[in-house]
């Protein structure tokens, strides 16, 4: 059983960063997509990011391309989201979520085939 544990979140001041981790156990196998979702009040949660765990090929979305990154670390099972140049409307609460390995081709699905999330953390960027 696939099983996510997420940590980071917090307030950080427009222009900051933010690091958000996720420690990820369970899947049946190499081949996953794992990465993350966010939602910010009163509007539908989006597809941020997605991680290939076969290639490490990593996919962002249009309104983070450039600014964020994701990185892993196998032996300590944890992927990354490095968040840089946060602006206002980065604000969310930011889940971390996976396909459990359900796609052929990970990240290729809408919403990167990503079906399964954390609660997640809150993420606010203010001054």
């Amino acid at each position: 059983q696939v099983q996510l544990v997420e940590s980071g979140g917090g307030l950080v001041p427009p222009g900051g960063s933010l690091t958000l981790s996720c420690q990820y156990s369970g899947f049946p196998s190499d081949r996953y997509a794992i990465g993350w979702f966010r939602q910010a009040p009163g509007k539908e949660r989006e597809a941020v990011s997605c991680l290939d765990s076969t290639v490490g090929n990593t996919y962002f979305a249009k309104s983070v391309k450039g600014r964020f990154t994701m990185s892993r670390d196998n032996a300590k099972k944890t992927v990354y989201l490095q968040m840089n140049s946060l602006k206002f409307e980065d604000t969310a609460v930011y889940s971390c979520a996976t396909d459990r390995g359900g796609q052929w081709y990970p990240c290729a699905g809408i919403n990167y085939g990503m079906d399964y999330w954390t609660k997640g953390t809150q993420v606010t960027v203010s001054s």
